[in-house]
């Protein structure tokens, strides 16, 4: 398949279960908004070593959100529910209780559940309040500012991690074109993040690696100094950069509308911006239960 000049490899991403929230976190004004999911989704790219993959999903306006306020809705994803329990219990309590005039709400409502005020009421010290408005519960926490209101859980839900594509480029300034091409496409797409930082990774990774207890190094296949050198090298001639862009959804269907976005942005700048093909990377379906082809996804 050749888009706009663009090799489109007959390959397919691998992509692994995991478990997923959506939270909504609201403040007095958006740059209160952006202090604390910035600081909530801070170290969270890969569960490799984060123990969490998260990062905002979008930007919300007063008319969206539960306290008519600015707000965020953030996706979370972790391997299993305990993780994901305890991810959210710290991230909201360390970064988004601590923030000025902030609030945290479920951003889903079917589905088995994780304690979300459940969990940090207690920093209420005895002094906080249950608050039940229809179906929904809350707690009111007293903190310096006024209280941190808070829904009491969130709903879980059964996601998609690790969708990917991998674009080569004829050199560094081309690549990162078309990365953040595809990155501002792909957070147009709604149930889907790019966890890492910008959306764009430069150190792709494979299983495991030379040295002792390495749970994974880095991919030499497409290391571009290693052409002729590393074994197996897919590094072809006149290719200086390859950047990889890894995707979570809520479903794979967002997955897949985020990969045929992304993908889409960069045969948009083809050949003619440097672009010479897009890949994807897989363990040879062996690890992950979701394939993504591309072929099938940009048919």
């Amino acid at each position: 398949m050749r888009l706009n000049g663009v090799h489109i490899d007959d390959t397919f991403a691998e992509a692994f279960p995991m478990l997923g929230t959506r939270l909504v976190i609201t403040a007095d004004t958006p740059a209160w908004v952006q202090a604390a999911v910035l600081s909530m989704t801070g170290f969270a790219t890969s569960v490799i070593a984060c123990g969490c993959e998260a990062a905002v999903e979008r930007l919300l306006p007063p008319e969206e959100t539960p306290d008519a306020r600015p707000g965020a809705a953030v996706l979370l994803f972790a391997m299993n529910k305990a993780e994901l329990a305890k991810q959210v219990a710290r991230r909201v309590g360390q970064c988004v209780m601590t923030s000025p005039g902030s609030a945290c709400y479920a951003g889903l409502r079917d589905g088995p559940t994780i304690p979300l005020g459940n969990a940090l009421r207690y920093f209420g010290d005895g002094w906080q309040i249950a608050k039940r408005i229809g179906a929904r519960r809350y707690w009111r926490v007293p903190v310096m500012d006024g209280e941190f209101l808070c829904e009491a859980s969130t709903a879980v839900v059964e996601g998609v991690g690790g969708g990917n594509f991998i674009l080569l480029a004829v050199d560094r300034r081309a690549g990162l074109a078309a990365a953040q091409a595809a990155v501002m496409a792909i957070r147009e797409v709604p149930g889907a993040i790019l966890p890492f930082p910008g959306g764009v990774v430069r150190s792709g990774s494979k299983i495991g690696g030379k040295y002792k207890g390495m749970i994974a190094s880095t991919n030499t296949a497409f290391c571009p100094t290693l052409r002729g050198t590393a074994p197996m090298s897919l590094v072809p001639e006149g290719v200086e950069s390859i950047l990889e862009l890894v995707i979570d959804g809520v479903s794979a269907e967002a997955v897949a509308a985020a990969m045929r976005a992304g993908i889409g942005a960069v045969v948009g700048l083809g050949a003619a911006g440097g672009v010479v093909s897009v890949t994807a990377g897989n363990y040879g379906g062996k690890l992950g239960r979701y394939q993504f082809r591309l072929h099938e996804v940009m048919a």
